[in-house]
């Protein structure tokens, strides 16, 4: 059974850091993309960062240069290291993979995580 499994969030203020952790199990994910998505409530599920399956990565406009995205396909394990944080950051985050070795699109990711909630407060 294939399954991502994130950790990591909480409660942090406003300019505080935190670092999330999905571990990857089921099936060999070296050769796909895997990615971060977030929702708020009352808002659609968002893109936030991706990696391609050699290691290129990207991310929404508004993390860039404060989020940071890596991999470690020995641990089958995929990170998300969240500095200056926003409260506008705040939503429950998802960690992604699917059959694609690039996708930033939410529709090309099949295996979802069950969420970690980030609260920012101000």
């Amino acid at each position: 059974q294939v399954q991502l499994v994130e950790s990591g969030g909480g409660l942090v203020q406003a300019g505080g850091s935190l670092r999330l952790s999905c571990v990857a199990s089921g099936r060999t994910f070296t050769r796909y993309a895997m990615g971060w998505f977030r929702q708020a409530p009352g808002n659609e599920r968002e893109f936030v960062a991706a990696i391609s399956w050699n290691g290129n990565t990207y991310y929404r406009d508004s993390v860039k240069g404060r989020f940071t995205i890596s991999r470690d396909n020995a641990e089958n394990t995929l990170y998300l290291q969240m500095n200056s944080l926003k409260p506008e950051d705040t939503a429950v985050y998802y960690c992604a993979t699917g059959w694609k070795s690039y996708s930033t699109s939410a529709a090309d990711f099949g295996i979802w995580g069950q969420g970690t909630q980030v609260t920012v407060s101000s």
